[in-house]
Order: C-alpha cells, then structure tokens, then sequence
C-alpha cells in the first residue's frame, strides 16, 4: 500500500482516490444528519436513504455534465471545450468520464440529485415540501466536507493573495496565466483556498439553518429552509467567483454568476410570496 499526494494505492495498480472517498464521507454524513432530522420531526429515516440512493447517480451525472457543457474559460483556452470533452469521452485521465479527476459542478449535482430524489419522493407519495427543508439543512454540511475534496485535487482556488493562509497550488494544477512558474513562482506565490472560504461558509449555514430549523421552525413555511439554502449559497458563490480563476464565461458574462442571481432571485420571490399569502401550518407527516 502506497499513499500519495492524491491517491492510494492497492497491490501496485489498484488507485483509491482520496478525492472519492471525502465526497462518499460527505453523501454519509449529510444524509446521517438528515436521517436524523427526519426522526426528530416524526417522519420515517429510512426515506432519506431511499432518496439519497435515488439522488446519487442522477447527482453525479448531472455534475459532471454540467462541467462538461459549461466548462471553465481556462480549459477552453486550452482547447478542452465541450466537443473536446465529448470526442475524448473515454480518456480515462481528463474526458467527460474522468469524474474521478475532479471537475464536478455544485450546480449540476443539485439539479441531477434533486431529479432522482423528486422521483422518489413521488413514487412514494411524500409530501415534497417537509423533505426539501429537511434536505436544505443538510446539504451545507455535506458541501462543507466535500469542498476539502477540491483540495486534494488542487482544483478550488483564487487568484494570487499575500494573506497567511494562502495556499501553494502545483504548476501542473494551475490554470491561464498562472502556469508560468516564472512570473508566479512555487516558492513564493500563494493562492486564496476558495474550497475553504465555502467550506467554512457552508458550515456557518448549517449551524444556523440547522438552530431555526430545531428551535423556531413554527414562524417558517414548510418549503422555506430549502429557499434560504439556495439564497445563500448563490449568495456566497457570487462574490466568490469574483477572485476565482477557474470561471465559465458565455457571451463575456460569468455564467455562474447569472446563475447565481436567478437562483437567488427566484428563491427570495418565492419566500417573500408564499409568506406573505400561505397560511402558518406544517404538514402532517407521513405515516413511518
């Protein structure tokens, strides 16, 4: 057995990537949480690993596709655009299959797992509201362990800073202009460790959503937790992608970014809405 930078490695051929296993650990110890969550407010745990077991695939066929359709402006300048990444599909070390080397869109992922989970949620005949609450103050803490996965990889980080937690990023890591490690030497240049800024964001957003959720959940809607974790996720990722190096840009805009602000936009008018027209009430939960 053999631990490297990235990887471990079993009977000198057999890879195990730390990157893997930090995302499993992050799937586990969010559904956990939501499991308990579940239980706490009378509904039946066991769902919440019917959804994720749903969730899963859709999650990382979604994140992947999305990083392979909108694919960062520095990889395109490389000539890895999205008719690359399909005609290299089966390149095991950087094509669309290459989950394993990173390049897993938050975006996507939400979108993919919450199809698989919808249609469980469905064929089970739950209500979607509650559940999405519950999923909503989860999720944070799942994203605040999975963003150390990006570190392994080297693949979340901003431009160049002088504070002291700034981090090293490899030449063969780096991205566009900062490649050269003339201008930007290893020794000597440091980068904003954006995986931690949403780490500890994320974390802060569990611990706060999870103290409404348990302490004044009867002042809020059911469906209303789930709103506010995609406005402040859509918050904190606007004004990151501002020093972030990887960007997707279409048109001269940062894609993200107006991702970003429809998310946001649509959550807040629907929150604002529903609070101002739906009557206090909780649904009744489902039978376990």
């Amino acid at each position: 057995m053999e631990f490297g930078r990235e990887f471990i490695t079993l009977f000198d051929r057999v890879q195990i990537r730390y990157y893997g296993i930090i995302i499993v650990l992050a799937m586990l110890v969010a559904a956990t949480m939501a499991a308990r969550l579940a239980k706490r407010d009378k509904r039946d745990p066991d769902h919440v690993w019917g959804a994720l077991t749903w969730a899963i695939i859709p999650a990382i066929i979604g994140a992947r596709l999305w990083f392979v359709l909108f694919p960062p402006e520095a990889l395109v300048a490389q000539g890895q655009d999205t008719a690359w990444y399909l005609q290299n599909f089966f390149n095991l070390e950087n094509g669309a299959i290459a989950i394993w080397s990173g390049g897993l869109s938050i975006f996507g992922a939400v979108l993919g797992g919450f199809l698989g989970a919808y249609i469980y949620i469905r064929r089970n005949k739950l209500p979607l509201a509650p559940w999405l609450d519950i999923a909503g103050v989860a999720l944070p803490l799942g994203q605040a362990i999975g963003r150390w996965a990006n570190y392994v990889n080297q693949e979340l980080y901003g431009i160049p800073t002088t504070l002291p937690w700034g981090i090293q990023i490899e030449g063969a890591k780096r991205v566009g202009e900062y490649k050269s490690l003339v201008d930007y030497p290893f020794a000597t240049t440091q980068f904003h460790p954006l995986f931690l800024y949403e780490s500890l964001w994320n974390f802060i957003a569990f611990i706060v959503l999870l103290n409404l959720f348990l302490r004044n959940r009867q002042t809020f809607r059911a469906g209303d937790f789930f709103l506010i974790y995609v406005m402040q996720y859509a918050f904190i990722r606007f004004l990151l992608e501002f020093i972030r190096v990887e960007t997707t840009y279409i048109a001269g805009v940062n894609f993200s970014q107006v991702i970003c602000v429809v998310a946001f936009v649509v959550a807040l008018i629907l929150f604002v809405v529903r609070r101002r027209s739906a009557p206090t009430s909780m649904e009744t939960p489902e039978a376990a």
